[in-house]
C-alpha cells in the first residue's frame, strides 16, 4: 500500500510497509479538522492568486489567522510580508519557518473547480494569474503548522517565527530588491535571530507521499541579465550604411554558448546560460538602432558565476566591436545558491523519516531551479526540502511541472508537508537526540 492511501485513514500513518515510526508520527497534533482546514485554505488561496508585492488579500488571510491563534503579527514587511512569533512555555532555541506567497503570470488550464480566473498586469503586459508553482500550498501548510504548534504552546520549548514572504518569483520590476532579501534588509531577523531556518517546496518531480532532500548546494543561483546591443539605424536595403544590432545579437547569443561548451568545466560546475527574450526593430525594411536580449544565468558556485559573467561580457563586447556596435551587459541576482547546512540536514533528515517513512525520503539531485530561501539560509543554518505532488501511479517525468498552466498538485501533499515540517520543527526545538 502506498503512503498516499494511508493518508486517507483519518490522517494516521498506519501502514507498516511505509517504514515510518508510527508512534512518532501519530504523536503530532494533526487532527482531521486541521487537515480539512489546510485543504480549504489552499483552495481559497489558489482561487485568489496575487503577483509578487501584491499579495494583499493573502497577507490579510495569514495575519488574521495568526492573530486568531493569539500571536501579534507584523505586517507590511517588504511591501506585503507577514511575520509572527510564537513563544513556547519552556526555554529552548529559536527557529524560523518560511512560506512564500506570490503567484505567477500564468493563465490556468487545469480545469479545477477552484481554478483561478484572475487577470492582472505584469511588466506592462496583461496576464492571467495562477499559483502555478504551488505557493498556495506552502502558505496553507505553514498556517497549519502554526495552528498545530499554537495548540501545544505551554509544552513547547523555545520560540518559532513564522515568515510569510512576498515576491519569491523575482521582483515585479527588473533590478528591484524584493522578496527574502528585502525582508532581511528591512530587519526581519534584527530582533529575532534564529538558530535555524526551515522551508519546503512542493515539487512535481516526486510522487505524492515522497519527500526529497539533499545536503549542501542543491539549487542554483539565479541571475536575470539584460544585454543591449547598440548599432546604427539604416534602411534594410542598405545594411552597409549602418550597423545591424540584430546580427550582432545573434552572433553574441551563439558565441556565448561556447563559454559553457568550451570554457567552463561543467563536469564539476553545472552552468546554464539562457536567453528568454530578444527584442528589436519595428518594421520589416528598417535595421534598428538597438537589440535587447534578456535571460538567466544559473550556477552552483559564486566564483564560477562571476567568471561566466566576465566571459559573457567580454564575448558580447568583442563581437559588438568587430561590427562597430557597442554592448552593455547588466546582471541582477534574484537568488544566491540554496544550500542545506550539512550538519543540520543530518540532524533533521530522521525527522522526515519519522513523518513519512524511510522509503519515502529520497535523495534528490542538484537542480538548476532557484529559490530565494537561500537569502535566509545565508543568515542562519538552513534546511529545505521538497514535497512530491504527482499522483501515485503517474510518472513524475511526464506530469506537468511547476510553472506549467496545467500544474495541478495532488492535495495529499498538503498533509505530507504539514507533518514533515511540523516533525522537523519539534525535533529541532527539543534538541539533538542524546
Amino acid at each position: 500500500m502506498r503512503l498516499t492511501t494511508c493518508l486517507a485513514i483519518a490522517g494516521a500513518f498506519a501502514c507498516a510497509s511505509a517504514g515510518a515510526t508510527a508512534h512518532a508520527a501519530d504523536a503530532l497534533p494533526v487532527t482531521a479538522a486541521l487537515q480539512d482546514k489546510v485543504v480549504e485554505w489552499r483552495r481559497d488561496l489558489h482561487q485568489h492568486p496575487e503577483l509578487g508585492n501584491h499579495e494583499v488579500r493573502t497577507a490579510q488571510v495569514v495575519a488574521d489567522h495568526l492573530r486568531a491563534l493569539g500571536m501579534e503579527p507584523r505586517t507590511g514587511i517588504a511591501v506585503t510580508g507577514v511575520t509572527a512569533v510564537l513563544k513556547g512555555g519552556k526555554p529552548g532555541p529559536r527557529i524560523a519557518l518560511r512560506a512564500d506567497m506570490d503567484a505567477l503570470p500564468v493563465t490556468e488550464q487545469t480545469g479545477l473547480p477552484f481554478a483561478s480566473t484572475v487577470r492582472s498586469e505584469y511588466r506592462g503586459q496583461p496576464v492571467g494569474v495562477m499559483h502555478a508553482c504551488g505557493h498556495d500550498m506552502h502558505v496553507a501548510i505553514l498556517m497549519g503548522v502554526a495552528e498545530a504548534l499554537a495548540s501545544m504552546r505551554d509544552e513547547l520549548p523555545g520560540e518559532v517565527m513564522f515568515v510569510f514572504q512576498p515576491a519569491e518569483e523575482g521582483p515585479p520590476v527588473p533590478g528591484e530588491v524584493a522578496g527574502a532579501k528585502r525582508m532581511l534588509d528591512e530587519g526581519v531577523f534584527d530582533d529575532f535571530k534564529p538558530d535555524a531556518v526551515l522551508g519546503l517546496h512542493v515539487w512535481s518531480r516526486l510522487n505524492a507521499g515522497q519527500v526529497g532532500v539533499r545536503a549542501g548546494p542543491f539549487m542554483a543561483s539565479a541571475d536575470e541579465w539584460t544585454l543591449e546591443i547598440t548599432g546604427k539605424q539604416t534602411h534594410g536595403s542598405q545594411p552597409w550604411a549602418g550597423v545591424d544590432p540584430i546580427t550582432v545579437a545573434a552572433q553574441v547569443l551563439l558565441g556565448a554558448q561556447s563559454i559553457i561548451a568550451r570554457q567552463v568545466d561543467i563536469t564539476a560546475h553545472p552552468v546554464v546560460l539562457t536567453a528568454g527574450q530578444i527584442n528589436s526593430g519595428l518594421r520589416f525594411n528598417i535595421i534598428p538602432d538597438t537589440a535587447t536580449m534578456v535571460g538567466t544565468l544559473r550556477t552552483f558556485d559564486m566564483d564560477v558565476r562571476q567568471d561566466v559573467i566576465d566571459r559573457f561580457r567580454s564575448t558580447a563586447e568583442h563581437f559588438a566591436a568587430a561590427s562597430g556596435a557597442t554592448a552593455t551587459l547588466n546582471v541582477d541576482m534574484n537568488a544566491p545558491v540554496t544550500r542545506n547546512e550539512p550538519a543540520l540536514t543530518e540532524r533533521l533528515r530522521p525527522s522526515l523519516v519519522r513523518a513519512v517513512g524511510e522509503g519515502n525520503v529520497v535523495e534528490v539531485p542538484r537542480y538548476t531551479i532557484a529559490e530565494d530561501f537561500s537569502e535566509f539560509a545565508n543568515v542562519a543554518p538552513g534546511f529545505y526540502f521538497f514535497v512530491g505532488t504527482t499522483p501515485a501511479g503517474t510518472d513524475p517525468l511526464t506530469a506537468p511541472i511547476n510553472h506549467s498552466p496545467q500544474y495541478a498538485p495532488d492535495e495529499a501533499a498538503l498533509d505530507v508537508g504539514l507533518r514533515a515540517l511540523l516533525q522537523a520543527t519539534l525535533d529541532f526545538l527539543q534538541g539533538p537526540a542524546s
